[in-house]
């Protein structure tokens, strides 16, 4: 299948529009015709290369939804014409992890950041002429067709639309299990977000949805503490110092329940700002990525840690089975508790891409999405 897509040859590089071939779906695959696809920021991470791959070229995309335009051999759960969603972590739903509920922690992607088929590490399934093509996260959304693993994709139910469905497959799940699930908010808690993106205003919608009473947002974009006021957040700050300062003044001196790091490109000082706004006992959620390969040491006093009793954790896609969260999310939208058309901003084509982005560093956008049709 010939298909339009955007390429990064190099990193540090730009997103460039080349004409692709996608394979024919084999077995336990289906080929998509994407609908939309997100612009989040984890795509960004590889144009910097502050997220190295381990082969270039690559068709950038994680975040987004379709339609299954042909299933492979001995597939019988997916027919033509299914609308379904991306998971950028795979789940093969039988490795240790997937057994534990874990499924965000699944053994197929160790295999993710390579470019080629999780299952058979030497195909890969876009080339150019002869040349191999990447897959980011083995789905590479930023084309007009892609083909992936049946591990990688999810049957959606026909009443969400489609460009609604691509946020779903990423950052709305990321977010919002970032406060349910990796900080346990709870009824009358004292929620911070710092970062108000794609993700983050997504654990404003979580820690809403989990009852937290004061749920402050941090950001430095004017418009994004507006738009987290507007969807959950109760308060907003430019900076994480008067975020902590406001959580201590409404908890006795005691500070946040739980923090959630969203911020773009997380520093190792962002993450001691962090800390330092939780009470004893209390959680600091990191999802925004760092640089891959930056082993600056985090200054954060041990001493804390331990008497504290502090909590600082990883989250990765919302720490949670996506396969169990989506339907749970889209359930959510269905009853009005979950805002979806709002978090997107602005809808771009294809060849815009990097204009999509230029945006998102202008902090113009909550969700940019690429529209192709």
């Amino acid at each position: 299948m010939k298909s339009r897509a955007a390429v990064l040859r190099e990193a540090p590089g730009t997103w460039k529009i080349e004409e692709v071939e996608v394979a024919d779906p084999g077995p336990k695959e289906v080929q998509v015709k994407l609908a939309a696809a997100g612009l989040c920021h984890s795509d960004d991470h590889i144009t910097t290369g502050d997220l190295p791959l381990g082969h270039y070229p690559v068709v950038g995309g994680h975040e987004g939804a379709g339609v299954v335009t042909a299933v492979g051999p001995g597939v019988t759960d997916y027919r033509v014409g299914d609308h379904v969603t991306m998971l950028c972590d795979a789940g093969c739903g039988i490795c240790k992890w997937c057994a534990m509920g874990a499924q965000n922690l699944c053994d197929l992607n160790a295999e993710l950041l390579g470019g080629a088929a999780p299952e058979d590490p030497s195909r890969y399934r876009i080339h150019i002429g002869d040349e191999a093509i990447g897959q980011f996260v083995a789905v590479s959304t930023f084309s007009e067709y892609t083909t992936v693993s049946l591990p990688s994709v999810m049957k959606l139910p026909d009443d969400i639309p489609l460009e609604l469905a691509a946020l779903i497959s990423c950052g709305v799940t990321t977010g919002w299990g970032a406060a349910v699930n990796s900080i346990h908010a709870e009824p009358s808690q004292t929620v911070i977000v710092a970062g108000i993106g794609g993700v983050g205003i997504n654990a404003v919608q979580g820690a809403s949805h989990a009852g937290a009473s004061t749920i402050i947002a941090v950001d430095p974009v004017e418009f994004k503490r507006e738009r987290a006021l507007a969807l959950g957040a109760t308060h907003a700050f430019a900076t994480l110092e008067e975020a902590g300062a406001h959580a201590r003044g409404v908890t006795n001196g005691q500070g946040a329940d739980g923090t959630v790091v969203t911020i773009g490109v997380v520093e190792p000082a962002h993450v001691a700002e962090a800390f330092a706004t939780i009470r004893k006992g209390g959680a600091v959620a990191v999802t925004g990525l760092g640089r891959l390969l930056d082993t600056t040491p985090l200054p954060v006093s041990l001493a804390e840690l331990t008497f504290y009793q502090k909590r600082l954790v990883g989250s990765l896609y919302g720490n949670a089975s996506p396969r169990y969260t989506i339907l749970r999310l889209i359930d959510l939208w269905r009853s009005g508790q979950l805002e979806l058309e709002e978090l997107i901003t602005t809808r771009y084509t294809l060849d815009q891409v990097n204009d999509g982005y230029a945006d998102l560093h202008a902090g113009k956008n909550l969700r940019g999405v690429i529209l192709f049709d």
